[in-house]
């Protein structure tokens, strides 16, 4: 008679008993033993048996069943085959209409004229454990999450010997963090950038491998790194499912480890703000996030929210909106090109007339930031304001979003509702940073200016700069249909404050 055998271990710790190649053994004695010609042996390792989906081995075994390969079907226990007892019910079904024999040797249970009750009561009492084990684990990390400990490996941290739950600082490690913080706060670079950089030094993961721009987003976001060890976010809802359900921030337990503190709070919440802003920046206008180039992500289209793109024609750098670039003329009016030698001188010139004339433009942005802002009654009910209606134009974008994915809108009419709303919302947001300023920063007016002021001084050549250097002066550059450029200066943009200055352009 042709055998099949199936054996499956749950985990990858060897346990005597119930080990995979103790499986192996037992079933190759038991079939020479009873001269039968045993065709394969099936088996799974490391694979729970409450979905039957993940059995890989298991599902073969079916598949070769319904081809005719065997005959009978042998199987140490019943908890081996499956814990789940819906799945252990439809197996034995559809084998025993193949009229395939399935034997549990440890219960001597057969499933050819044995009642299907008893081996339901069984199949029903191996889930039954499968329940308990789950809860007991569930208790012992719960347990674990109360203590503040950390089972797993984690990048900055080394495992003390023989205390598989705690850890101590790697100091290697940490400094690459810091860098990793440094470079994504200060210098412009986003998480793709950042694993390059990283790969290109020899960088290795805990694990050996190369950086991701996955990986350094969890780097960015784990909260472990300022000495807090969050736990209970999510929980198993259904063992035999797997489904995991989100819980309320309130139930989550969080244990505080200075010891492990690598980063300050503030660095990880300006991370955390920038990765969302930068996430929220895509997802409604595509904005990505580089530093390639000199204005790589800082010029920006007034009239559908774009970027600009960087080109070259004729060996001339020039920058449009690529969004009309990308989509074509329908998309987006803005047919303005910069030419990036003209902005770029014009940008030299603007500067230096600042430093020159120091105090003028210092006095004009006080006297205009006091008269609109300083002595307001209602600055934070006008802020409570602002903010509600720009969390109306977010979901309306959202809407529109939406609209577009059910295919109700055209590509075209979502380019024309976005642009209008995220210009609506970005002046909003201007309004917001000068009261928030005058809430927050109002006593330190001058030392913000004149601390722009500096920046803008130590510059010689703009055409020498990095992109990540302008980027701690520029917050963006808006381009208008009528080749109209507004300059937002990274800390005049704190003040909301603008300014204006035509560059040269060319018309296509």
């Amino acid at each position: 008679m042709n055998v099949a055998a199936y054996c499956r271990v749950s985990t990858d710790k060897s346990d005597q008993l119930n080990s995979l190649e103790t499986q192996k053994k037992f079933f190759t004695e038991f079939t020479e033993k009873n001269g039968y010609n045993l065709v394969n042996l099936y088996a799974d390792e490391g694979i729970s048996g409450t979905k039957v989906k993940n059995r890989k081995e298991f599902l073969r075994l079916m598949n070769d069943a319904k081809r005719g390969m065997f005959e009978m079907v042998i199987v140490k226990d019943i908890s081996r085959f499956a814990r789940n007892t819906v799945d252990f019910l439809q197996s034995i079904r559809t084998l025993k209409e193949l009229d395939i024999e399935t034997v549990f040797l440890t219960s001597n249970q057969k499933v050819l004229g044995n009642s299907e009750f008893v081996l339901t009561i069984f199949a029903a009492l191996a889930q039954e454990e499968s329940a308990n084990t789950s809860k007991r684990v569930k208790f012992g990390k719960k347990m674990n999450a109360q203590k503040g400990r950390v089972p797993n490996l984690v990048f900055g941290y080394d495992k003390i010997q023989g205390d598989y739950f705690n850890m101590t600082v790697n100091e290697r490690e940490a400094d690459v963090i810091r860098m990793v913080y440094s470079l994504y706060l200060n210098e412009g670079c986003g998480a793709s950038k950042i694993a390059s950089i990283l790969n290109e030094r020899n960088i290795k993961t805990k694990r050996g491998s190369k950086w991701s721009q996955n990986g350094i987003c969890r780097l960015l976001t784990n909260p472990l790194y300022t000495g807090k060890i969050v736990n209970g976010k999510e929980e198993v809802k259904d063992f035999l499912t797997g489904e995991r359900i989100t819980k309320e921030q309130s139930e989550w337990m969080v244990v505080e480890r200075p010891e492990l503190r690598i980063i300050s709070d503030e660095e990880y919440e300006s991370a955390a703000n920038l990765l969302k802003k930068r996430h929220d920046a895509f997802h409604m206008t595509h904005e990505r996030q580089s530093n390639r180039y000199l204005y790589s992500t800082l010029i920006r289209c007034a009239e559908c929210g774009y970027s600009f793109r960087r080109s070259v024609y004729r060996g001339q750098v020039r920058w449009v909106c690529s969004g009309r670039n990308e989509k074509g003329t329908a998309s987006c009016s803005n047919r303005t090109i910069i030419r990036e030698e003209d902005l770029t001188h014009d940008l030299q010139v603007y500067f230096a007339d600042i430093i020159t004339n120091r105090k003028e433009f210092t006095d004009g942005i006080v006297t205009r930031f006091n008269s609109e802002y300083k002595d307001s009654d209602s600055s934070r009910e006008s802020y409570d304001e602002l903010e509600k209606k720009c969390a109306k134009l977010e979901n309306t974008a959202q809407k529109y979003m939406d609209m577009y994915v059910d295919e109700l809108i055209t590509r075209e009419k979502l380019n024309e509702k976005l642009g209008a709303v995220n210009r609506e919302i970005e002046q909003l947001r201007n309004e917001m940073k000068m009261l928030e300023v005058n809430l927050t920063k109002g006593d330190r007016l001058e030392e913000i200016i004149y601390e722009t002021l500096d920046s803008i001084d130590d510059i010689t050549d703009m055409s020498a700069m990095t992109n990540a250097g302008l980027k701690k002066i520029i917050d963006r550059i808006v381009v208008g249909a009528d080749g109209g450029i507004d300059v937002y200066l990274r800390l005049m943009g704190e003040l909301g404050l603008d300014v204006d200055f035509q560059v040269c352009d060319d018309r296509t």
